[in-house]
């Protein structure tokens, strides 16, 4: 069975990708492989942050790795918060500040579209590859439901009249942003490796 890194310490999205591979490869996190490093995510874009942490374990482990970035990106906010998505009410904030700043910029706006993007960074050897997954929704004008993480509270995928924090994560993982791109992964992996 394939072995890879995943690029993370967020044990949210650790279980949410090992869910969606299904086991069809081995996926270990940082610490299995003893990385404390604190993995810079200095690029403007999903791609080169995803692309900077993918290649930091490839080159300082040896290790074929792949990394994620994700942002949530609202139509009438001009895309942001996009890549700073993380820490979008300052370095030091949680899930919970990020979304109070996100509703109090929205508070009376009636355009609520957004979507999720993840963008998978995969380097192998002497190759790398992008995989883009998309989904689009609403962001709701208070918190619903008690999962997920992030912004999962506020974002209503379109067709859906729930949360993904009312879904189950079963439910989400098979519809996200995540899954689209992990998905995308795990193809490329079984035809290629």
């Amino acid at each position: 069975m394939k072995a890879l890194v995943f690029a993370t310490n967020n044990k949210h999205k650790l279980e949410e990708i090992r869910s969606i591979a299904g086991g069809k490869c081995q996926i270990m996190s940082l610490s299995e492989i003893d990385c404390h490093d604190d993995i810079p995510e200095t690029a403007d874009t999903l791609e080169g942050n995803a692309l900077l942490k993918a290649r930091w374990v490839k080159e300082r482990y040896g290790y074929d790795c792949f990394a994620d970035d994700t942002g949530l990106e609202v139509e009438a906010l001009d895309n942001r918060p996009g890549v700073y998505s993380a820490r979008y009410a300052g370095e030091d904030c949680n899930s919970e500040n990020n979304i109070d700043k996100l509703l109090g910029e929205l508070a009376g706006v009636a355009n609520r579209r957004a979507r999720f993007r993840t963008v998978i960074a995969l380097v192998t050897g002497e190759e790398e590859h992008l995989f883009d997954g998309v989904i689009y929704g609403n962001i709701s004008t208070e918190r619903h439901g008690e999962g997920g993480f992030g912004y999962d509270k506020v974002f209503r995928p379109e067709g859906s009249e729930r949360t993904f924090a009312e879904m189950a994560a079963e439910e989400k993982n098979a519809v996200s942003h995540r899954a689209h791109a992990t998905k995308q992964l795990i193809d490329y992996l079984n035809e290629n490796l």
